[in-house]
């Protein structure tokens, strides 16, 4: 049975495609972006749900520290690596400057 996005799902996807390339936004980020002030782990459940199905750019979106929360055998050097590619210095220890490479809004 295939159920429709709810309007909060919408909005999550919404903020996270307006993260653009070469920048990195974090989990509480995309959820205050799309009006769900504590909202991060509705973003991580949409991400890991939906980012295929919807070619959502989930390696644009970390931990509010600058941290990539996967570890490396769960996608995190993915991630990394497809930061990387877009321009956006990621740390040995996956680490990104969220004051360089943050949303700009």
């Amino acid at each position: 049975m295939k159920t429709e996005a709810t309007e909060t799902t919408r909005a999550i996807m919404e903020s996270i495609l307006a993260v653009p390339r070469g920048r990195a936004a974090s989990y509480g980020y995309i959820a205050r972006a799309a009006g769900l002030p504590g909202g991060a782990r509705q973003v991580v459940r949409v991400l890991h749900s939906m980012s295929e199905k919807y070619s959502l750019p989930w390696h644009r979106v970390i931990r509010s520290d600058g941290f990539i929360a996967l570890d490396s055998c769960s996608g995190g050097d993915l991630q990394a690596a497809l930061l990387r590619a877009e321009g956006v210095e990621v740390s040995e220890q996956g680490w990104v400057d969220l004051e360089k490479y943050g949303p700009t809004t």
